[in-house]
């Protein structure tokens, strides 16, 4: 949910961006998720899917995928803010902390700085556990067209 208190699947053009915005999405982990990432990213780590050897490392447990827990942000980015018909151009992550299975990650994209004459959008991108931020770091994004809002509101109309 945005941070306005609007649902998911929102789209903001460009020109309706500000420094400041900001939106997020939560979601707890579990055993599924971790599993379902592992097969589709091809990730089978110990870490995240073995228990006992998981204990020998420096987490002394299993963790969720760093990029799991990341994709998050892809979601945010994709859904609410700048939303629906966004084009990723890039990502910077830091891994500050591990995410367990039970935890709660949200992910929160805020409007860093735009660049007018190429229509981009630069966001700080984080992803927090119980307040404590456990990646951080920015993305770079092309907004949706005006193209794209006229098309959704095509498609939301024709629902209706």
């Amino acid at each position: 949910m945005n941070r306005d208190g609007s649902s998911h699947a929102q789209l903001r053009p460009f020109d309706q961006l500000q420094p400041g915005q900001t939106a997020s999405l939560g979601k707890t982990i579990t055993e599924a998720d971790i599993l379902l990432f592992s097969a589709v990213s091809m990730d089978t780590n110990p870490v995240h899917l073995n228990q006992e050897l998981a204990d020998e490392t420096l987490f002394k447990g299993r963790v969720a995928h760093g990029m799991l827990c990341g994709s998050l942000i892809s979601a945010v980015l994709g859904t609410v803010l700048p939303g629906l018909g966004t084009i990723y151009l890039t990502q910077s992550m830091r891994f500050r902390a591990p995410v367990r299975i039970g935890d709660t990650v949200t992910a929160e994209v805020e409007v860093a700085a735009l660049d007018h004459e190429k229509r981009r959008a630069t966001m700080r991108t984080r992803c927090f556990v119980r307040g404590k931020v456990v990646i951080e770091g920015e993305a770079v994004v092309i907004p949706p067209t005006e193209a794209v809002v006229a098309v959704a509101q095509n498609e939301k109309r024709a629902a209706e």
